[in-house]
């Protein structure tokens, strides 16, 4: 197996408001703490550094539990706990979930929409809803370039803060062919030995071809 092409369409541009860069600034904030040193570089670029320094000398899960911390740290315990407490992931729970985050993840990822899903009910039934968010691009992952990145940084902490820390499952399945990504509430995630992104080899930009899944991922 080869190493994924990015595409290559031109490198895209954000216009970025005072919110999202006020957003980007705290996010950068948070990483710094969470890291005990900063970065030279501004805005969304620093972002992405912060998150490289993350990953040096820790293995995949040492990088989860560092960006678990930084996720839990921008809500206080007593407010995590009444949400999973008196909040159930009911359709309509998972819906505004998802039309939050399509409105307010935007400098994150990149444009991004809500999307019709199908979720897996318990009684193994499959019910449609309305409680997907569709990102037309990530932005995460295409300034990374790195499977691993997207991952072990972003994928699995931020499905395992919504799920454990909330009680809402969401399960991340990024498409590393398009860099596109679709975050579906209410639908709990797989476990690492059949989740396709486990399996996935480095971007082309990154990878040298001699290892079938990008070596990152372990």
């Amino acid at each position: 197996m080869q190493p994924k092409a990015l595409p290559t369409t031109a490198t895209d541009e954000y216009n970025d408001n005072l919110l999202d860069r006020l957003f980007i600034w705290l996010f950068s904030y948070k990483m710094s703490q969470a890291l005990g040193t900063g970065t030279q570089l501004r805005g969304y670029s620093g972002v992405v550094d912060l998150s490289k320094q993350i990953m040096q000398g820790r293995n995949a899960q040492q990088q989860q539990i560092v960006v678990a911390q930084i996720l839990q740290s921008f809500v206080p315990v007593p407010v995590l706990w009444a949400i999973r407490t008196f909040f159930a992931p009911t359709r309509l729970v998972c819906v505004i979930n998802a039309w939050f985050a399509a409105r307010m993840f935007g400098w994150l990822v990149g444009p991004c929409e809500v999307a019709e899903a199908e979720i897996d009910l318990p009684d193994g039934t499959v019910r449609s809803q309305p409680s997907a968010v569709q990102i037309k691009k990530c932005r995460y992952l295409a300034d990374s370039g790195c499977v691993g990145m997207c991952v072990n940084m972003c994928k699995v902490p931020t499905q395992s803060f919504f799920t454990e820390k909330f009680g809402i499952p969401l399960t991340m399945t990024p498409n590393f062919e398009d860099l596109s990504c679709k975050m579906i509430f209410g639908q709990i995630p797989p476990l690492p030995a059949v989740d396709d992104a486990y399996q996935q080899p480095c971007l082309e930009q990154q990878g040298s071809g001699r290892s079938t899944v990008c070596p990152k991922l372990r």
